[in-house]
């Protein structure tokens, strides 16, 4: 019984993960005639989806019904989440034809509502933050009608590079928090929670019109309570949108998988958040930031 006893600042979980995973997260295996489709044009134009890099467990769904995340600014990432299952290392040079790449395929898919992301860039002068803004203007530019989210990196919370990539008016502006202060260290040890906070406070006093939307990951061994700080302390910078979904350890190298929130405990969080005063809360293992990213819009009322 001692072996398989944990301790998460009072919480116990008696029993070991099970061998496989809980059959709320089960996925169909991808392979539909959009998915094909979407996968070639990508390929045809060489850009990179975070729906692939990150080993998103919706990957089939999405891209069946014609949607994707574009990851811009290449697909290796100057840091090293514990979590995350993006390339690390050294980037590659600057794809300067990549914004109307995007905008092109963004065209072609006749997307009504586009979600653009990328890996961090710190060997930048401005982190990547001008090829964000040429890239929801050209989307608006060629996709007259279509909203453009953003979910971007914390640009060193750089108040500059923040504010010129809210100047192309996204009609969201997206950094994901991904877990509680007291993992930062372990999870995120490039990132500072406090930081995170600041992007936020930075974005309403800039663009207070525009939504503004960020995202936790459940499973790292924070507590249900800790969370609930967290979505307070978001609440308290008035962000308007919250995503919440499940961690799942890419590899072994990755930070240990603690447990799995059952479908009550997401329902449970969805309550707590919408007591909070978001606008709207998108809660469930298989959630990931940009995971029914249209109904989402729909739900916060957001106008393009």
């Amino acid at each position: 019984m001692e072996d398989h006893l944990y301790q998460i600042l009072g919480r116990h979980r008696a029993e070991p993960l099970p061998e496989r995973k809980p059959s709320w997260l089960k996925v169909k295996a991808p392979g539909g005639e959009n998915y094909l489709r979407i996968k070639g044009m990508m390929r045809e134009l060489g850009l990179h989806t975070v729906c692939e890099e990150a080993h998103c467990p919706n990957i089939g769904e999405c891209w069946d019904h014609g949607t994707a995340t574009f990851m811009i600014l290449g697909d290796v990432c100057t840091r090293n989440c514990a979590y995350c299952a993006v390339s690390h290392g050294r980037p590659p040079s600057l794809d300067l034809a990549e914004p109307e790449k995007v905008a092109s395929a963004v065209a072609a898919m006749s997307l009504r509502h586009a979600v653009i992301t990328s890996v961090d860039r710190d060997d930048l002068p401005d982190f990547g933050s001008h090829h964000f803004h040429e890239v929801i203007r050209l989307i608006h530019e060629k996709v007259p009608g279509c909203s453009v989210e953003v979910l971007v990196p914390d640009f060193q919370g750089k108040q500059d590079a923040i504010e010129h990539v809210l100047d192309a008016r996204p009609e969201i502006y997206n950094h994901n928090t991904e877990t509680v202060p007291r993992l930062y260290k372990k999870a995120r040890p490039g990132g500072r929670y406090e930081r995170v906070m600041n992007i936020f406070r930075i974005a309403k006093a800039y663009a207070p019109d525009i939504l503004t939307k960020t995202g936790i990951i459940l499973g790292m061994s924070e507590t249900i309570e800790e969370v609930i700080e967290v979505m307070k302390d978001l609440r308290s910078v008035d962000v308007d949108i919250l995503t919440l979904g499940q961690y799942l350890k890419p590899s072994e190298s990755h930070i240990a998988l603690d447990r799995y929130y059952t479908p009550d405990e997401f329902r449970h969080l969805y309550e707590v958040g919408m007591s909070l005063g978001f606008r709207h809360v998108e809660s469930g293992p298989l959630v990931r930031s940009s995971y029914h990213a249209w109904e989402q819009v729909q739900a916060a009322g957001v106008s393009s």
